[in-house]
């Protein structure tokens, strides 16, 4: 399993195995609020059964089974307060609020992603339509797709399904 996905993620295009290898970031724990440092080496690898445990019904729906919540019903969809959004079911930094706008689509949707390597793009074929799936890079937890149709400076719109993420407000991360 490891080797297949490290081949996975080295082959695809927007991807830089070497950030990958060496990308840290701070995350908040929720049981201590303090920061805690986690790398993209340390990916995890859980059954189902495991992931079940940790996520609600919901959550798994989305990020292990790739579903798609009611848009304009996700808890972050208008969250415009300054912060940190990480992967719900890893914790792996994903966005920073300062790159969040309201494209209107009923998801949050941000135009950058908050350090390269952290979010691997793959092809998405489902449903007749082609598009690009986004994971998180560490769990392999999906987050919802990424289209070209955003504002300056990227022109990216990730759309993210809000029960993927957790929010992290900065007057937290900074105690």
């Amino acid at each position: 399993m490891k080797t297949v996905s490290a081949l996975l993620i080295l082959s695809l295009p927007m991807c830089n195995p070497e950030a990958i290898n060496k990308a840290s970031n701070k995350i908040t724990d929720d049981s201590t609020q303090t920061a805690k440092t986690i790398t993209m080496s340390d990916t995890m690898h859980k059954t189902n059964e495991e992931w079940k445990k940790i996520l609600s019904p919901e959550q798994f729906r989305v990020l292990r089974e790739k579903g798609t919540e009611r848009p304009f019903s996700g808890e972050y969809e208008t969250n415009y307060k300054s912060g940190t959004y990480v992967c719900a079911a890893c914790g792996q930094l994903l966005f920073q609020s300062d790159t969040k706008f309201d494209a209107g689509c009923g998801w949050p949707s941000f135009y950058r992603e908050a350090a390269k390597g952290h979010i691997v793009e793959k092809l998405d074929n489902t449903l007749g339509m082609k598009r690009t799936e986004i994971v998180c890079a560490r769990c392999g937890g999906h987050l919802g797709h990424v289209f070209d149709d955003g504002p300056e400076p990227t022109g990216l719109r990730y759309c993210v399904n809000s029960v993927s993420l957790k929010f992290i407000p900065d007057s937290v991360q900074k105690k």
